[in-house]
């Protein structure tokens, strides 16, 4: 294929794209790592991740690997080998983690939930109830499940263990939520908070992200499981003066630095909003305008970060996907394992504005239209346009002649200047 000119549309839910800022900011020097002068970056940098994690007494700590790797260290540092743990199983993230514990050596009791739903706070009361003797050490959700666009509520989940008086731990991947979709680490009291750099963070992969609180930091000196480059207790020296036990991305950490002023800068509060809307208008888009169906089967369930969209029964949304990548340059998200070929993912998280949304909804348009599938050109991009100029808070006016003559006389004069 001849390269399309112009910028590549990165619709997939992950990696997401990185803003300019934080290229620019990733784009240094190396330096010593070991330097009087480095801890002024990293001290930073743990105080504030505390900011978006919504925890003041949590412990966050930073891995040069993906979610995977935080996956590991938040296992082997809080379970020991054998352990009881119960996980519901309902998109192929939350299953890659389940085979995760198998693996490590856990024994996980897993709960299947059909994909398109996400973990009812009813069953997690009634199973824990149940266990009278509470063998059940641990609990694991995943908030935002990224193959099937499915979003759990994390706070019925931990008032459901609270209800059944259990002392489990929480344990939550937040992914594909963090910084994109509300979480409170301490207000949800969750133990075991896993997330990752390339999503809501908007930086390339390659940092796994844990939050401990005290209860599991607590836990962790009682865990066996093996460990060693995921060990918190060498982070746990060196973190504090602002060291890492071993070499540390630098480019990654500068350019989290600015992600992280990028985020306060619009408001934490003011970007779970900007998500819900652009996720909403792709729903409009879907749902009213391509009159398809989303993989999750009910709103609560709908995530603000990635929407999965069926596709009718004789068509491959594998096809979808390729068509809209190599006719129109633009990516999307393919269906993973239970799904694969009944639908295609938008990503609509990170450094993203609503003029971005419609292109990736007129790519999607066409490519679908190109492999058969029966739309019209336009109905969603038009159900998305109507939806975002319906919720659009800012105050709009007509500019009067007078504005528009002073406008270009202004122009003008500064133009006579050069």
């Amino acid at each position: 294929m001849n390269r399309i000119p112009g910028r590549n549309f990165l619709f997939v839910p992950g990696p997401t794209n990185v803003p300019d800022r934080v290229q620019r900011a990733m784009m240094v020097a190396m330096e010593d790592h070991r330097s009087s002068r480095f801890p002024d970056l990293t001290k930073s940098l743990f105080e504030d991740l505390k900011k978006v994690f919504k925890t003041e007494t949590g412990q966050i700590f930073m891995f040069p690997s993906t979610g995977t790797g935080a996956w590991e260290a938040a296992i082997t540092n809080t379970l020991s080998d054998g352990d009881k743990v119960l996980t519901f199983r309902f998109g192929q993230f939350s299953h890659l983690w389940a085979d995760m514990m198998g693996r490590l050596g856990l024994d996980p009791e897993i709960i299947d939930v059909p994909w398109g739903e996400g973990v009812s706070p009813e069953l997690v009361h009634r199973l824990l109830e149940k266990d009278k003797a509470q063998t059940i050490k641990a609990v694991f959700v995943c908030h935002n499940e990224t193959a099937t666009g499915v979003t759990s509520d994390i706070k019925a989940v931990r008032e459901a263990m609270d209800a059944a008086k259990h002392p489990a731990l929480l344990l939550v991947d937040t992914v594909s939520s963090l910084g994109s979709i509300d979480f409170r680490m301490a207000e949800w009291k969750v133990d075991v908070v896993v997330s990752g750099s390339q999503k809501g963070l908007m930086l390339p992969a390659g940092l796994g992200l844990l939050g401990m609180s005290e209860k599991a930091m607590a836990a962790r000196l009682k865990a066996n499981m093996k460990r060693c480059y995921f060990d918190l207790e060498d982070m746990v020296r060196n973190n504090p003066s602002g060291y890492f036990p071993y070499t540390p991305p630098l480019p990654l950490l500068y350019g989290l630095r600015e992600s992280l002023n990028m985020i306060f800068e619009e408001g934490l509060e003011e970007i779970f909003a900007r998500h819900h809307r652009l996720a909403q208008s792709v729903r409009e888009a879907v749902l009213q305008g391509w009159r398809l169906s989303l993989c999750a089967k009910d709103p609560k369930w709908w995530s603000d970060t990635v929407s999965a969209i069926l596709v009718p029964e004789g068509i491959n949304g594998a096809h979808v996907i390729d068509v809209a990548f190599r006719r129109y340059n633009l990516a999307l998200g393919a269906g993973l394992s239970q799904v694969a070929g009944k639908l295609f993912r938008i990503g609509h998280l990170g450094d993203l504005n609503e003029l971005m949304v419609l292109g990736a909804l007129s790519g999607a348009e066409m490519a679908m239209k190109d492999v058969g599938i029966d739309i019209e050109l336009g109905s969603g991009v038009a159900a998305a346009q109507h939806y975002l100029r319906d919720t659009d808070t800012e105050p709009k006016r007509r500019v009067s002649r007078q504005e528009v003559v002073y406008a270009s006389h202004s122009v003008g004069s500064m133009e006579g200047q050069h």
